[in-house]
């Protein structure tokens, strides 16, 4: 009986051989090269502590509330969808999907900007650039290697998620100086794959942070219905909640979202390949605008979302004191450690020459659970 094969990828895709990795391995028949890449990410330690790290809520807060692993897990479910349609390198995307947050701090961007102002001095913090510095260097996994040993493809994608690096003055400072040397061209566009993954953390924060924020009454239906683009499809299910529970039919009008945001990407995407003439994956690379975007309408109700967000649900009251004792946390930890760095860390594992950076990557690297224990006990 014949297998079925997989039809040919666009010659917009990336290849599914890859141009290579920093340390030599050997190739298997069983798996592609970007399907390993999926696999370290998945039995990674940093990809397993998502499941305790802050969304918004705090991971102590409730069992439904999303965390970073299932944001992580719904980003790529809408990728692969993206990438299926336009049939490029799936593992890929998937991979850059999963691992985009691996460098978020416990207590969202809260731990974030606490952490960026006890690094002020020493090269600062970034979590994109966390990100980096996990996958290099922090995870041990290997005898051969430090790190996870990814392809230059997947580093690329992930150095990316923002596009193009026109100033590498932060990446030299929290990577080592030019340590991709000509590995990786920083000028260039990212992959399709790349722009998807993207493209889809943006759909899934925002659709799914709506739903958290009505499932937790921080606001209400009507408070949203105005929004552009909401405004059909809740005038649509409203009526509705007559018949069905507010649960189920919060769920139909995030299910739509998202689905109105998935077509209208592949339209304004199949618009932007046709406009900008692009013929091949060079082209992709050396095109100066982002191929993989949103309409101006969907572009729009995608700001608004962000600003009704910001407002009515991250700086909520009800959100806010976690939110100030999250950085406190943060704050607190990276003083005290930083006094005696041996009662806290095994040193021989960090890097003596810079321990300030090493106590960030270990207070980046905890659960929020951790890291509340680990206060309540120092405080």
């Amino acid at each position: 009986m014949q297998k079925n094969s997989m039809p040919p990828l666009s010659i917009l895709a990336v290849p599914l051989k890859s141009k290579g990795r920093f340390f030599k391995e050997k190739k298997t028949h069983i798996r592609s090269d970007f399907q390993r890449d999926r696999d370290r990410i998945v039995h990674s330690t940093a990809f397993r502590r998502l499941k305790h790290k802050t969304q918004v809520f705090v991971n102590t807060s409730g069992d439904h509330f999303r965390t970073r692993i299932t944001h992580s897990l719904e980003v790529a479910q809408i990728a692969r969808t993206l990438c299926k349609y336009f049939n490029l390198n799936e593992d890929l995307c998937e991979t850059l999907s999963l691992a985009h947050d691996l460098g978020h701090t416990p207590f969202g961007h809260a731990g974030e900007d606490a952490l960026h102002n006890c690094m002020k001095k020493s090269g600062g913090f970034d979590h994109n650039i966390q990100t980096i510095r996990t996958v290099l260097f922090l995870e041990n996994r290997y005898y051969e290697f430090k790190g996870l040993n990814l392809t230059f493809e997947t580093l690329d994608g992930l150095l990316k998620h923002n596009g193009p690096i026109k100033n590498k003055k932060k990446y030299d400072k929290m990577l080592r100086s030019n340590y991709f040397k000509k590995k990786i061209n920083f000028l260039l566009s990212p992959s399709l794959e790349a722009q998807i993954a993207s493209i889809s953390d943006d759909i899934a924060y925002n659709s799914h942070d709506l739903e958290d924020g009505l499932k937790s009454n921080l606001f209400k239906i009507q408070d949203i219905e105005n929004i552009p683009v909401l405004k059909e499809i809740i005038s649509k299910h409203k009526k509705k909640i007559k018949k069905f529970s507010a649960d189920l039919v919060i769920r139909q009008i995030i299910r739509e979202i998202i689905n109105e945001m998935v077509k209208d990407i592949i339209k304004s995407t199949e618009n932007n390949i046709k406009n900008l003439k692009i013929k091949n994956l060079n082209d992709i690379y050396k095109s100066k605008y982002p191929v993989v975007n949103f309409s101006k309408k969907m572009a729009k109700f995608d700001k608004k979302i962000k600003i009704f967000l910001k407002n009515r649900m991250y700086y909520h009251k009800k959100v806010k004191p976690n939110t100030i004792h999250g950085k406190k946390i943060i704050t607190t930890l990276f003083s005290s450690i930083k006094k005696n760095p041996k009662r806290y860390l095994n040193v021989s594992k960090y890097d003596k020459s810079d321990i300030d950076r090493s106590i960030c990557d270990f207070i980046a690297g905890m659960t929020d659970r951790y890291a509340i224990n680990l206060y309540n006990k120092i405080k």
